[in-house]
């Protein structure tokens, strides 16, 4: 296999070297835990890809949500079309786990929407790490979930090399064990397809089937061929086929694990009945039964994971095996937006454990089913490769275990951090009433963070009665609709939005140049050194940004926050005179979601719309059928195409049009 191999038409520029040298380093020294401590549009990214480059070992790159991780697989393929890379995040565009509300008798039956096209890349990623060491893995934070044991699952393969002899019904048999489906009319991933003495399999973790022909029962050739246009693409000596699913048990094992189950469930049965508990006895004999028949004549059944530590063999209370045990000891580990990341990481056990406890108390699950679980953080923390943790803003677990803190916080285009100025809150809304209208004539926006929802609308009304074109944005606005505003005010609609938390991934408002930051001595989480870096940052992408605190009192949070961000100007400033750089706003493309969905709409509709002349609630049924039928279609197709914040965004609106539609006609959504 071709090691890794960066390509991109950029060289390291500004502080980057520096910061590639100093982690190669300190992973040269064997530092454990190093932190890059970066800013937005410093190349972070194009920064851990050199050292990976560099250092030549398998990368984990962790990151905090599905839209984060889609973005940075998309960046990493590029610098790396040579090598694996893959993309692991949770394969559910929709889920519902399986709970029991005992106070009101609920059963919730797990519901879940998986989207194939994830999970082929997971399985792509697993087969990847067994099959080759030049293997790069952007995953969200799913990844410490139970996958299965990677010996069982690298071991469950079908091999097939040219001159070697093979009895035709024993390998269509191994296919089926492997979770294979047979499909002698479409040729799909995961399938297979005989005909004659040809044998071909389509494996979802390749872009590319192979084609084994047969001569008696000796295999005469192999070729990789293209299942859509048939062309021949290679002819391999030997043919190496990887599980078609997530959970693998080999046949030993297999009769081990239900010959386990089959104790445990007679034991909590006898429990059950010894309390008294005579519905719970029979409701968990009827389900564990029917669970373990289908994995006698399948090696499958709904919900197998729920019998992990059986099929693993695993002691109670063990972890499971996840996605960190496919990769080897000496493998790197990236954690992006560590100061997000971290806290998630710390907080997924716990919120599992409570629902599954209460399935197993009222009989819907065994008690191992409790060892289907995500690891605990100290269970991370012992399977951590050495680790690079990046951030603008990294939090107090990343810095107290830091043995290196590398900067990078140079940007290509030269332009600043914002200049900060404290004023007094008596007067504060008078006095950014002044600094708003200075921006709205040079048709610049503003954005302003208060404390509390109440605060936020009250303050947008105000400055609307006052001629300043403002709207407020809070969690209880529908998701589309924040999208709407946040376009509406780059479009210059509004010259301002008032909110509470602004600091939400993906708002990129290259037109602001103006951050007021209300009641900034205001102690708290919103009020934090760290969330004030990040609000100071949303100005960091015009040439005139500034940021005003009002506050009485200058608190370290402040301090800190300011400190900080006159170090990184200074920096700035003194690169770009030595290399005479003249600072350039950034200009980014205005894109608007909702430009679809009006367009779905008819013409003359569509225009009293965008007009704002009618309401969605106004339009007639058939034009909200329309609109339903083609949110659902472009839903579908950007969670296809791993763009999960629209599809998130789609999903809202469509719930919204179906209550209007609901209650237009109550018949409409029946069938």
């Amino acid at each position: 296999m071709p090691p890794f191999q960066l390509v991109s038409p950029f060289q390291p520029t500004g502080d980057q070297p520096q910061a590639i040298d100093l982690l190669v380093e300190g992973l040269a020294k064997g530092y454990k835990h190093q932190v890059l401590l970066g800013a937005t549009g410093t190349g972070k990214t194009f920064t851990v890809a050199k050292v990976v480059e560099t250092v030549q070992r398998p990368t984990l790159i962790l990151a905090h949500n599905k839209t984060l991780a889609a973005q940075l697989y998309a960046e990493f393929r590029e610098f790396f079309p040579r090598n694996a890379v893959e993309y692991y995040v949770s394969y559910y565009d929709y889920y519902q786990p399986e709970s029991y509300v005992p106070r009101y008798d609920l059963y919730i039956e797990k519901q879940t929407d998986i989207n194939k096209q994830i999970e082929n890349l997971r399985i792509a990623a697993k087969a990847a790490l067994i099959s080759r060491p030049d293997v790069l893995i952007v995953a969200s934070v799913s990844c410490i979930y139970a996958t299965g044991d990677p010996e069982t699952w690298g071991s469950s393969i079908a091999q097939f090399r040219v001159g070697e002899t093979v009895k035709r019904e024993m390998a269509l048999r191994q296919l089926v064990s492997l979770q294979y489906t047979r499909n002698d009319l479409i040729l799909e991933k995961s399938t297979f397809r005989a005909r004659g003495d040809t044998l071909e399999v389509y494996p979802p973790y390749l872009d590319y089937a192979f084609r084994i022909i047969l001569f008696g029962d000796e295999i005469e050739r192999i070729t990789e061929f293209d299942p859509l246009t048939g062309e021949v693409l290679n002819n391999p000596p030997v043919a190496v086929v990887f599980p078609a699913a997530q959970f693998m048990a080999d046949q030993d094992k297999l009769q081990k694990a239900i010959h386990d189950i089959e104790q445990e469930l007679e034991g909590q049965i006898a429990f059950f009945k010894s309390q008294g508990k005579l519905v719970e006895a029979q409701r968990l004999d009827q389900r564990v039964r029917y669970d373990v028949e289908m994995l006698r004549e399948t090696g499958f059944t709904a919900g197998i994971e729920n019998y992990s530590r059986h099929l693993d063999q695993r002691l109670p209370g063990s972890p499971p095996y996840s996605l960190i045990d496919y990769f080897p000891k000496d493998y790197l580990l990236v954690i992006d937006e560590s100061h997000m990341t971290i806290p998630q990481l710390h907080g997924m056990y716990n919120g599992d454990r409570t629902r599954k406890t209460t399935l197993v108390e009222y009989g819907f699950r065994l008690p191992s089913a409790l060892d289907n679980r995500p690891l605990k953080f100290d269970e991370i923390e012992e399977r951590m490769g050495q680790t690079i943790y990046t951030s603008a803003t990294p939090g107090p677990y990343e810095m107290q275990r830091a043995h290196a803190v590398v900067q990078q916080i140079i940007r290509p285009t030269g332009v600043l951090d914002p200049q900060i100025s404290v004023r007094p809150v008596e007067g504060q809304v008078e006095d950014l009433l002044q600094e708003v209208a200075l921006r709205v004539k040079k048709g610049q926006r503003a954005i302003i963070t208060t404390l509390t929802q109440k605060m936020a609308e009250e303050l947008a009304g105000y400055l609307n009665e006052v001629g300043v074109r403002a709207h407020y944005l809070h969690a209880e606005i529908e998701t589309l609709e924040r999208v709407e505003i946040l376009r509406d005010l780059r479009m210059g609609v509004y010259d301002a939005v008032v909110g509470i938390n602004l600091l939400r991934e993906g708002i990129d408002l290259p037109e602001v140049s103006l951050v007021c930051i209300l009641d900034a001595d205001k102690e708290g989480f919103l009020r934090s050194e760290q969330a004030l870096v990040q609000i100071i940052g949303r100005a960091a992408r015009h040439i005139e940004g500034q940021v005003i605190l009002y506050a009485n009192k200058m608190t370290a949070a402040m301090k800190g926050a300011i400190d900080e961000t006159e170090r990184r100007r200074a920096i700035q400033q003194a690169y770009n005179q030595q290399h005479g750089i003249t600072p350039a706003s950034i200009v980014k493309e205005i894109r608007d979601l909702t430009d679809r969905i009006r367009a779905q709409v008819a013409e003359e509709d569509s225009k009293k719309l965008a007009a704002g002349e009618i309401d969605v609630a106004d339009l007639p049924k058939e034009d909200l059928h329309k609109m339903i039928k083609a949110l659902e279609k472009e839903m579908k197709e950007a969670a296809k195409s791993l763009e999960f914040e629209k599809a998130a965004a789609l999903r809202d609106q469509l719930f919204e049009l179906r209550g209007l539609l609901a209650e237009k006609d109550p018949d409409a959504l029946l069938g």
